[in-house]
């Protein structure tokens, strides 16, 4: 690390905090990834994502991603499948159903549920 940048992903710092069993684990891997430049996605990049994810990855892998960025942002979740969400307590959702067009945002806000 003295000679050459180290990176790792959001991806992998996510799966180190999900194995993180304890307080002092989790800072570990604190400590450890403040060394490192972590490589996220953006919006550029989501074509060439999409493709890979189409070939390899499962619908619950990115329902979890969406989801951890919906309860970061602390923004409700739009969606026919509030199934796909349960045990998720922090999530809340609204039912795609009952969102119309003629709406504010207040209103459609004010639909938002926890999941379950």
């Amino acid at each position: 690390m003295m000679k050459f940048f180290c990176y790792t992903t959001v991806f992998n710092a996510i799966e180190l905090f999900a194995l993180a069993r304890n307080a002092r684990e989790r800072k570990a891997v604190e400590d450890s990834l403040s060394a490192m430049k972590i490589l996220g996605l953006n919006a550029k990049q989501a074509k060439r994502f999409g493709e890979l994810f189409r070939r390899n990855a499962s619908p619950a892998v990115l329902d979890t991603l969406v989801a951890g960025i919906c309860i970061e942002s602390r923004l409700p979740l739009i969606t026919g499948k509030r199934g796909d969400y349960k045990g998720l307590k922090e999530l809340r959702l609204i039912r795609s159903g009952s969102v119309q067009a003629s709406m504010s945002a207040k209103q459609i806000m004010a639909l938002a549920r926890p999941p379950g």
